[in-house]
């Protein structure tokens, strides 16, 4: 790790080290991925003004994040199979975050279980739901994170019709991954991949095998999860579901103004295109209270586990800190758009 110097860096090795389906997976985006390249291209069209002869000698990038406090305005956002980029992934993307005093979210479509998770950390963690038609699955599945003492719902509105992605459909993208002799010479080639998911906790959906009657065969679960995704969707599900989980709820894909007027959202998270800590700071200029990364730190887990998403997070973190010097601002809170070249 001591010659990694950035986000694509934590790429690059992460792409050496891991099976290119699992890869693609966390890499690529669907159809012709137009919003992926965007998300990045937007953002660095985004530039700063120097200020100079500023006292930054007292920068302090600690913040809250819905009430509670965080080391920094820094989330690990849901990513799907965790634990098939590094054995046990969830795990340790979760304490790499608890230790760097930001939240982890876990996502509904992790190897992982929710209960595997909060036995092998210290503090509480935030659950990422997708609604799926059978509501009564859904409801055993909030009362779970309930149980397990999660901190804040992210509800995922932004998914109720799929995007084909072209990649993941070429690669053969499975759980367990179906063998293929150029699988098998892949694999072969990450030795330490290999065993790493072999000790891991599981191989398949962890949230899903073993609570759902008929389904814990793999065929029959990854054939239940692709006819589950509803369209039908709406604002009455989500008050629903307000009345089912107690704590924080956060709304995740609103991408409209009309939609997020609806919501009443009252914070603001980015989410999508983070790599970097002067990415975070367009963010917050532009009225974000704080910023979700996925890719960002997967790269990190796939290159080198927890110590790789501790990386990662620490990129972010002194990239930040530096460009808050360099605009003149020592704390979180004085950050907005006066810090944008117009």
């Amino acid at each position: 790790m001591k010659h990694i110097t950035c986000i694509e860096d934590l790429r690059e090795l992460h792409k050496r080290r891991v099976p290119k389906a699992f890869f693609d997976y966390a890499d690529r985006g669907s159809y012709a991925e137009e919003t992926l390249r965007a998300n990045r291209e937007d953002l660095q069209q985004i530039k700063f003004r120097q200020r100079i002869l500023v006292d930054v000698s007292k920068r302090d990038l600690s913040t809250t994040i819905l009430g509670e406090p965080a080391s920094m305005p820094l989330i690990l956002a849901p990513v799907g199979l965790l634990g098939m980029q590094c054995g046990d992934g969830e795990i340790l993307a979760c304490r790499a975050a608890q230790a760097a005093g930001i939240p982890f979210t876990q996502s509904t479509m992790s190897i992982c279980s929710i209960e595997d998770i909060a036995a092998n950390v210290d503090k509480p963690f935030w659950f990422q739901l997708y609604v799926m038609k059978d509501r009564g699955f859904i409801k055993a599945l909030i009362e779970r994170a309930i149980a397990a003492k999660c901190s804040a719902l992210v509800l995922t509105v932004d998914l109720q019709v799929i995007g084909q992605r072209h990649q993941d459909i070429k690669n053969g993208m499975t759980v367990p991954p179906e063998w293929t002799l150029s699988k098998f010479f892949d694999f072969a080639s990450k030795p330490a991949w290999v065993s790493g998911v072999l000790r891991g906790k599981r191989r398949t959906f962890g949230n899903l095998v073993g609570h759902l009657k008929g389904t814990d065969d793999i065929t029959a679960l990854s054939a239940w999860t692709a006819s589950q995704f509803d369209t039908s969707l709406n604002w009455k599900d989500v008050a629903w579901i307000r009345s089912i989980w107690p704590g924080k709820l956060i709304l995740k894909g609103i991408l409209d103004v009309e939609d997020a007027e609806e919501a009443e959202k009252m914070e603001i998270m980015f989410d999508g295109g983070i790599r970097s800590g002067q990415d975070v700071m367009r963010a917050l200029a532009l009225g974000a209270k704080s910023c979700m990364i996925g890719r960002a730190y997967a790269y990190g887990l796939g290159a080198g586990g927890e110590a790789g998403v501790a990386k990662a997070i620490d990129i972010i973190r002194n990239e930040l800190n530096v460009t808050m010097g360099l605009c003149g601002v020592n704390t979180i809170a004085e950050i907005d758009d006066h810090v944008l070249a117009v």
